[in-house]
């Protein structure tokens, strides 16, 4: 199973996302610092992976204090989380697996260095190791909302690279496929950094999944020509009432497909619920630099002075989307809100 972001004793170990699919490039981040530009330039991108990478960061800032002071080594560990929290501001689950290994460090407290060490290298192991569990409970649940036979569409990449391992959107579809379903997958490209050519077509061609890449714009097309029988992405937060915030384009998929009566899915596991959050427009969206749109892969594509708008992230709002479903289960109207929280329990509160 590819696994993007994993633990060895030289670091922090991802594949550096940004490359693909041209180079698979794998690398041992050896800083706090490193892990830090990892996430902020998306070499490790996607919620899931990058809470994983935080709470890996931060065991790793554990072990590269090399002295006896236990104070002193939570100082470190609390000064990379604060440095891998500013990142990026969108995605809940970075900041929920900051605060779930703030927690460790408290509960180890009065112990020698080397027991918060290693209790805080075990904590961010279990956290990825959730993780991949998540994803495959998230497809297992959503494997019965896909068709038995057609295309299904997706948009950006939320599979194995963006968790710890398997996927929550492609995991999805990856569980649906394992029962036997006959699945084609459109990727819809994914502007302006292309996750969807660059990585969903990867992954999915890695793995031997049919996938047919299309532009963003040729969506409602083939929606209207009743080409696409299910629609499923992932999600970067989601708000208590089900508001969902997903790479920018997918408020437009979600707003087609309703149009055409095709049944919208999120998949995404419970530490991307932000109970805290009545609505998504309390969702912060992250602007990144024009550069991404004007000028990708150093290739001009826009007049230098052009003024940009690049916002990351949209929010679609709940009554766009069917189901959203969790490593515990489906939400779904009449009463998601009732359900999300039902599903998430204490775990993100």
């Amino acid at each position: 199973m590819l696994s993007p972001v994993s633990w060895n004793d030289g670091g922090v170990h991802i594949i550096k996302q940004t490359l693909l699919p041209d180079q698979e490039v794998w690398v041992d981040l050896k800083t706090v610092d490193e892990v830090a530009r990892a996430i902020r330039c998306l070499d490790i991108r996607g919620a899931p992976a990058i809470g994983v990478a935080a709470a890996l960061g931060m065991a790793h800032a554990a072990r590269l204090y090399t002295g006896n002071d236990p104070l002193e080594l939570s100082r470190n560990v609390e000064e990379a989380g604060a440095v891998l929290a500013g990142t990026r501001p969108t995605a809940v689950n970075l900041f929920w697996a900051i605060d779930r290994m703030k927690k460790k460090l408290d509960e180890l407290s009065g112990q020698d260095a080397a027991a918060i060490r290693s209790g805080l290298l075990e904590e961010a192991q279990r956290i990825r190791e959730e993780d991949i569990w998540a994803c495959q409970s998230i497809g297992r649940h959503g494997a019965e909302f896909m068709p038995d036979r057609g295309w299904v569409l997706t948009h950006c990449n939320a599979g194995a690279l963006a968790t710890a391992g398997y996927g929550t959107a492609l995991g999805v579809i990856r569980a649906a496929v394992e029962a036997g379903k006959d699945i084609h997958v459109y990727a819809d490209e994914t502007r302006p950094l292309l996750q969807g050519a660059r990585l969903t077509s990867w992954e999915l061609m890695r793995d031997g999944i049919p996938v047919t890449l299309i532009c963003d714009n040729a969506a409602g097309h083939l929606m209207r020509l009743g080409k696409v029988q299910a629609c499923v992405v992932g999600a970067d937060r989601i708000a208590q009432n089900g508001d969902t915030a997903n790479k920018i384009g997918t408020y437009t998929v979600a707003v087609l497909a309703h149009q055409h009566g095709i049944p919208f899915y999120v998949a995404a596991p419970t530490s991307t619920v932000d109970l805290s959050l009545a609505t998504g427009e309390q969702i912060p969206i992250e602007e990144r630099d024009a550069a991404e749109i004007t000028t990708p892969r150093n290739t001009c594509f826009a007049p230098k002075e052009v003024p940009v708008l690049n916002p990351a992230f949209d929010v679609t709002p709940n009554n766009l989307i069917h189901a959203i479903i969790t490593e515990n289960g489906a939400a779904a109207h009449p009463h998601m809100t009732e359900k999300l929280k039902t599903l998430v329990g204490t775990r993100n509160k």
